[in-house]
């Protein structure tokens, strides 16, 4: 008997993080950040729903931040126990980790600045580069398909999980209470990656499991057919025509694993003389350290088409890390293709990016990856006539592109394929790190398959479930949960941007001097409840 907690990426994709209660104690599967609009980066200052220095281990699946962000603030809250994942995962830890705390610090920096003015007190960083430090020294490299023992009473084995480079599966098996009790055998899909992914071969694990506990993030949408030479293709179609336009190709693109892939096949293109006259621009500090993890590990990777000494080394790229180098990207007004983070246009340095091309109609914006509701990347993509950034509206006049071929993840048709193929699955199916309409689509689709409807759960936030060797039964949601049953796609915060902008319309719009002094009349009588 053991029971599974929700701790997140319950009805969203990020904040991942679960729990498991055996009667030895309890541990971790993942500890992610939580992102997108700010009621959900909201989440990641509240307390943890439990008690983390009572937590015995952590089995993380992959480096993503939305899986391991909040790591650094587990151990400053009392957690101390090894930290079990891939070898390569650890080796993407050691910069994103380090460079989480450095964001974290910055923020509050500037925001301490911001309410010193205002008059408002200081506040604290989620974390410090200390903690940060901390977590790194609890982190335990396992190889894949290597049992190993965080305690006597639980076996865990890493399988590919085809996402990102060092991405696993985690197979756990939990000893019954007595040696007549029957074990217990779950499998933790992590992310996982599509059937054709350059760098991994596709996804892997064995069948037959008491529960499974799947990501569901594209459940409700299949990818277009495409091989990694007709991907490529299609990427060279935007990044040609998005230059004939006169001015520059901007890529917001996630540091780790989605950048690379981009300079990866934006490489083997120039090797073949595909794409000329263009300068690439690979502007973010981080993805400029995990690409030297992708360069360590050549020769162990799929799919290349280039020799590994010259793994994203084409003398048209440059690879920028100061900051000056940065803001003089911002002088160049044609046959640039920049492609910085962060890949949902929430933050970072791709921000000043858009600001200088947003505006520009010789410009484009290609979408290369998921965009979450509420982000500024999914005002972009959902053609906002404005968009709002550092607190300034600018024009939205650039030629928004999207090509859909380039997610990290496992599409609906592959989700399910995964799932049957680990089938049977006795007790119950979790799907999690997905929106409910992704969860119920593709839950739909597994009932007609032969799952039993009744053994497929959509978990909601901070929700427990008993588990037994045959059934999975609510407990409800926990006492110190945080939030509300979903988190909004669309906050209050994203109402205030846009409204922001609409009065800004009118008030610079035709209208008379009479008729716009009416209308700020009108809204401060409602602010003052008249």
């Amino acid at each position: 008997m053991a029971t599974l907690t929700f701790c997140g990426a319950a009805g969203t994709v990020t904040g991942s993080c679960s729990r498991l209660d055996t009667n030895n104690g309890s541990f971790l599967v993942d500890c992610g950040l939580f992102q997108g609009n700010k009621t959900a980066v909201k989440l990641n200052y509240e307390p943890f729903p439990f008690d983390a220095s009572q937590q015995k281990f952590l089995i993380l699946t992959h480096a993503h931040i939305d899986h391991s962000g909040l790591i650094p603030k587990l151990v400053n809250r009392g957690f101390n126990g090894p930290i079990y994942c891939t070898q390569t995962t650890a080796e993407l830890l050691e910069y994103l980790l380090r460079d989480g705390a450095a964001i974290q610090q910055s923020n509050t920096k500037r925001k301490n600045k911001k309410n010193l003015r205002r008059g408002l007190p200081e506040v604290e960083p989620l974390y410090t580069m200390e903690d940060a430090e901390a977590a790194l020294a609890l982190v335990t490299p396992v190889n894949y398909e290597e049992s190993f023992n965080p305690t006597p009473e639980v076996t865990v084995k890493f399988w590919n999980a085809g996402h990102i480079i060092g991405s696993a599966s985690a197979e756990v098996k939990i000893s019954g209470e007595t040696g007549d009790d029957c074990p217990l055998r779950l499998l933790f899909s992590g992310d996982l990656g599509p059937d054709e992914k350059v760098f991994h071969p596709e996804p892997d694990a064995p069948e037959g499991f008491d529960y499974l506990i799947c990501e569901s993030t594209y459940g409700n949408r299949d990818r277009d057919d495409y091989t990694l030479k007709g991907r490529r293709e299609a990427l060279r179609k935007e990044l040609i025509e998005g230059l004939e336009r006169g001015g520059n190709v901007v890529i917001p693109a996630f540091a780790v694993e989605r950048s690379q892939e981009l300079l990866h096949d934006i490489g083997v293109m120039l090797e073949k003389g595909y794409l000329k006259d263009a300068t690439v621009y690979l502007d973010s500090p981080l993805a400029k350290k995990v690409t030297h993890v992708f360069q360590k590990h050549a020769r162990g990777l799929d799919d290349m088409g280039v020799e590994p000494e010259n793994l994203f080394k084409h003398k048209q790229f440059r690879l920028i890390e100061s900051v000056d180098d940065s803001k003089k990207l911002n002088q160049v007004q044609s046959g640039a293709i920049i492609i910085s983070a962060s890949g949902m246009c929430d933050a970072g340095r791709i921000q000043h990016h858009l600001k200088a091309n947003l505006w520009r109609e010789d410009c484009t914006i290609l979408l290369v990856g998921y965009q979450s509701p509420g982000t500024v990347g999914s005002f972009i993509q959902n053609g906002f006539d404005e968009i709002r950034i550092h607190g300034l509206n600018i024009k939205l006049r650039a030629e928004v592109r999207r090509l859909g071929n380039y997610s990290a993840h496992a599409d609906q048709g592959e989700l399910v394929n995964w799932i049957m193929e680990r089938s049977p699955v006795i007790g119950g199916l979790f799907l999690n790190h997905g929106e409910d309409q992704s969860r119920e689509t593709l839950r739909a689709i597994l009932d007609e398959k032969g799952i039993e409807a009744s053994k497929i759960h959509c978990p909601q936030f901070d929700e427990s479930f008993e588990l037994s060797a045959s059934c999975a039964i609510s407990k409800g949601r926990s006492k110190q949960t945080r939030g509300n049953d979903t988190l909004p796609a669309f906050d209050y915060h994203n109402q205030y941007a846009e409204l922001n902008i609409a009065i800004n319309n009118k008030l610079e719009s035709d209208a008379s001097d009479e008729e716009k002094a009416k209308i700020l009349e009108a809204m401060k009588a409602v602010l003052d409840g008249k």
